[in-house]
């Protein structure tokens, strides 16, 4: 994981601890006082909704207690964990900029590739000029690498 990945994961978890958690106790109370529980939607929904955080919390702990921070800055060569790759498509000559990073923090809209992708694995090991051919649901895609940084 980067250094910006776990430093995300982090801060979402000290949202959900100190502002959601006790965000969501205060409604389960608040509709408690509202009377029978059993068909009281807004303490259904509540508790669902600290059954989704309690979750979501000790996914995180999990997660960041097994994690092995890596600083790309320090890394140099061919593509590898943490490389910052700009490809083009041999076929359509559009650029695309990914970071290889880990699957917690992968998020292909921001160009952060899970490290576990056909497109990603594919990289691995190749340098600056290397062709790579990608299988994709969309059927077989050419890129091109045109550089590789670590930042």
């Amino acid at each position: 994981m980067t250094r910006a990945g776990a430093t995300a994961l982090e801060a979402e978890l000290k949202t959900l601890k100190s502002v959601e958690r006790p965000s969501v106790i205060r409604a389960i109370a608040e509709a408690r006082e509202h009377g029978d529980l059993s068909e009281n939607a807004e303490y259904h929904a509540a508790r669902e909704k600290q059954s989704f955080i309690e979750g979501r919390i000790k996914e995180l702990e999990g997660l960041l207690s097994l994690a092995e921070v890596i600083d790309p800055t320090k890394l140099s060569g061919a593509i590898k964990f943490g490389a910052t790759v700009d490809l083009v498509d041999e076929d359509t000559d559009e650029e695309k900029t990914f970071q290889i990073v880990g699957e917690a923090e992968a998020d292909i809209e921001k160009g952060l590739l899970n490290i576990r992708s056909p497109l990603a694995r594919a990289l691995i090991g190749k340098d600056e000029g290397d062709s790579v051919e990608v299988k994709t649901p969309g059927g077989e895609k050419c890129y091109e690498i045109l550089s590789i940084r670590y930042v």
